[in-house]
């Protein structure tokens, strides 16, 4: 069920609302680095090979096997969880709220004032 036009402004409205006053949330780390994408999908990959190494290892009764398959998913998890340098950041910048026309709705003058306030105007 798709949303109504005041629930998706609302929606919208909260979404930059939390973007710009929890900008740390939704950026990246300060010093550059972030997770990428690429070795997120190259970690996942080696720990489930890892994995299967470790299962055939166990089963098989073959501990070299079993200690090879942990070590290739601890090494999938380091790769998927360390920081590389350079990547984009994300940037957000604050927009201000538009003015409330004349005519509208009583949601929309509260939701304004709730913006307002929250700003410290």
């Amino acid at each position: 069920m798709p949303l109504s036009e005041q629930e998706q402004r609302l929606l919208d409205e909260m979404e930059r609302h939390l973007m710009r006053n929890d900008a740390d949330v939704v950026s990246a780390p300060r010093d550059g680095r972030s997770l990428s994408y690429r070795n997120i999908v190259y970690g996942t990959i080696l720990v489930l090979l890892g994995l299967g190494g470790l299962i055939v290892g166990v089963s098989q009764q073959l501990i070299v096997v079993g200690v090879i398959g942990f070590v290739i998913m601890l090494g999938g998890v380091l790769l998927a969880v360390t920081p590389t340098r350079g990547t984009a950041r994300l940037r957000v910048e604050p927009e201000k709220p538009a003015a409330a026309p004349q005519g509208s709705s009583f949601m929309d003058r509260m939701n304004n004032r709730w913006d307002r306030r929250q700003e410290g105007r």
